[in-house]
Parts: C-alpha cells; structure tokens; sequence
C-alpha cells in the first residue's frame, strides 16, 4: 500500500478566517474527507494526528490536519475563553474549502479542545458536515466532574464516533457512556485499554492508528 504525501495547505483570504495545514489526498480515488483539528496543547504536527491522517489516507479518506486559528496567532500555549468562536469559524472555512476540492462525504473532528469546538460547531449547523471524529472528548475538567461540557449535546443530530482511553482523567468511560445518551444522532465510543488523555503511547504506538482508521470505517461506511 502507497504512503500519503502531506502536503502543505494554506488559505487565507482576506475577511477570512485562516486555514493552514497539510493535507493527505487519499492514495486511491475519494471524495469523501475529514478536517482534523489538534488538542489544546499541540498543534497539526501532533504525531498522533500526523501518524492517523496517513493511515486514513492509505484507507481512501482525504484529511486536512489543521492548526486552528489560536494556534496561528499563538505558537505555544492553551487557548483562551474568548477563542471558541473563531476557532469555531476557522473548522466552518476548513470544511468549506475541503467541499470545493472533493464531492465525497464530509467528516469533521478533533483531539480534546479541537474535538469540542468541532462538536460544537456540528452542533449549531447540523448541515454542514455528516459525522464527527471525535478523540479525548474533554467531557469535564481533570478532578471536576461536575463541570460537565455537555451543553449542546442534545442539538447533535449526526453520527459521532468517540475514541477515549480508559484512564483519561478529563472523563471515564461510564462518564462518557451516560453523557453520550444526551445526544439524538447514532454514536459509539470505542475505549482504548490503558490510555490516558494523549490516547498514543508506547504500548500501543504500532496499532492506535489502525483501531482508530477501522473503527471511522465500521462506524460511517
């Protein structure tokens, strides 16, 4: 099977917001792609984002990995409050100009933070994409659980795959399994024996990438 080559990508039109990144074009002939957002701490080159976008381009999905807007005007550090919008618009433009190139299904997600903003701009335009990856949902703070961020979980009404490891301090399994019940489209979350929040460690490094790329495939296709 032939390697996906990332290739950078980067749009930014003025009135815009920003979209940078790369993109993986699938190795055999799709229309179907993901926007693949990071976790408040890293950025697009995540290695579990990188290692992931090419397994699933090896599987025919196009992905574009992209540094939200925060990340574009801040190289390190967490997001602020004041962040969520505009990094809300910065996925709504990444889908848009994904829609232009290919004519396929259209998937959105994230790991942590980017997976929260992309569940809850699914949220507010249920139209815009057909389902959500979502890794490491930060279901509450670590040690606050009942600060839950389930708030527009009752307005998704797409397919949502949820990947969340069995020792993530941000939300257990049974957590996330009665938080799921909250929302009116199909969902499945696929636990991932021993792993904590970042989900890719030593023990599973050579597999994660596959479970992950198997499980979108069952679960949308």
């Amino acid at each position: 099977m032939s390697k996906s080559i990332a290739q950078p990508f980067a749009e930014e039109s003025t009135g815009e917001a920003p979209v940078r990144g790369f993109l993986h074009r699938a190795t055999s002939p799709s229309g179907d792609f993901l926007v693949l957002a990071h976790g408040a701490g890293g950025n697009c080159n995540t290695p579990l984002l990188v290692a992931l976008a090419e397994r699933l381009a090896e599987s025919g999905l196009n992905v574009l990995r992209c540094d939200l807007p925060y990340r574009q005007r801040r190289p390190t550090g967490p997001p602020s409050p004041s962040d969520a919008k505009h990094d809300q618009e910065g996925l709504r433009r990444a889908v848009t100009l994904m829609k232009k190139q290919f004519a396929g299904h259209a998937f959105l997600g994230g790991s942590s933070y980017g997976g929260r903003q992309a569940s809850m701009l699914a949220a507010a335009e249920p139209a815009l994409v057909e389902g959500l990856l979502l890794l490491s949902y930060p279901l509450h703070p670590p040690g606050r659980p009942a600060q839950l961020r389930t708030t527009h979980f009752p307005q998704l009404r797409i397919p949502c795959l949820f990947i969340s490891g069995t020792r993530d301090a941000f939300g257990s399994i049974g957590e996330l399994q009665a938080a799921l019940k909250l929302i009116l489209g199909k969902t499945k979350l696929a636990a991932i024996e021993g792993a904590a929040h970042g989900l890719w460690q030593k023990s599973n490094r050579d597999t994660l990438p596959d479970e992950i790329s198997e499980q979108f495939h069952s679960f949308f296709f």
